[in-house]
């Protein structure tokens, strides 16, 4: 697997087919089982129900922690994200010590995924406050800077607008540090958050001219705050993608999928679908999380391995 870009595999959260239970647990495990070793990574997501507002909302879903840590702990050889954490979830100073925790019984494996939160009708169901867009954004900054406290101070203490520790012990101490990816693209406040607090920055199904502006956008709030710009990973992701040996065989499996119209679908043959990340990449993406549009199969995913990332070297 190409080491300069990277390539994770996107652990669905909900079924599309209807399954439930152990069966859609098993399509999981199948999967992971056959791309632990051409993969370098896995990324789960942050929903109680399916994030898609046209699945059922009974389907079942994945609950993002649960799930991180049993198959961090099943495939050793790959790294585990959130893709990503809905701060208000969990406290801040609860969420540092998990992720301690699990950097430390993994080796070093993860990547703290974390965002504003989004998803209204979740917030209410499951009796979260849903606050306006600008609060949860400094919810958000309040609670990284506790989290690197509590990762790197032995007590932590922080009082803010909205978040207070008081001498705080987080041990054992993660190490090496997790990386913290911060997910989102407002272009005032969470691209400043982004370029104060984060490590890694994903924007997922956005187009190459839109991605090109929000960097351009992260770059200056970098400029603004004294932040190198080249020190940030960037990371995009897509919802679906598809791999065959012929354009036409591609399409039909990418327009199956109910994630077509969200961004924009990646689909082909092997040279098409570098060709279709390839500029992504020469942005200065480092690292792709994909969704296989023909899950539970893994053909898709393995001609990927096998065929387009040694084209993106």
């Amino acid at each position: 697997m190409n080491k300069l870009v990277k390539f994770g595999w996107r652990v669905p959260d909900f079924p599309l087919d209807g399954t439930r239970g152990y069966e859609f647990r098993d399509q999981i495990l199948a999967c992971l089982d056959e791309l632990q070793e051409t993969f370098d990574s896995a990324w789960v997501a942050d929903h109680f129900v399916p994030w898609y507002s046209a699945m059922e909302p009974s389907a079942a879903t994945l609950e993002a922690w649960t799930a991180l840590t049993y198959l961090a702990g099943r495939y050793p050889h790959l790294l585990f994200g959130t893709s990503v954490l809905s701060q208000s979830y969990r406290p801040p100073a609860l969420l540092a010590k998990m992720g301690a925790i699990l950097q430390t019984l993994s080796n070093g494996r993860f990547v703290l995924g974390i965002g504003a939160g989004w998803k209204e009708d979740e917030y209410q169901a499951y009796g979260y406050d849903y606050p306006p867009i600008s609060t949860r954004i400094e919810q958000l900054s309040e609670a990284v800077k506790i989290i690197r406290l509590m990762w790197t101070e032995p007590r932590a203490t922080f009082h803010g607008r909205y978040y207070h520790v008081e001498g705080a012990i987080c041990e054992p101490k993660p190490d090496p540090l997790p990386p913290i990816l911060i997910g989102g693209g407002g272009k005032k406040l969470t691209l400043r958050v982004v370029a104060e607090q984060a490590d890694w920055w994903n924007f997922p199904n956005c187009t190459v001219e839109r991605y090109t502006e929000l960097l351009g956008f992260l770059r200056g709030h970098c400029e603004a705050v004294g932040r190198d710009f080249t020190n940030i990973t960037k990371t995009w992701s897509s919802e679906c993608v598809a791999v065959a040996p012929t354009m036409e065989k591609a399409e039909q499996i990418a327009k199956a999928s109910p994630f077509f119209k969200l961004g924009p679908p990646i689909f082909g043959t092997p040279e098409e679908v570098a060709d279709r990340l390839r500029p992504y990449a020469d942005l200065g993406v480092q690292h792709f999380m994909l969704r296989f549009a023909d899950f539970p199969k893994t053909d898709g995913a393995q001609m990927f391995a096998r065929e387009v990332a040694p084209l993106l070297s």
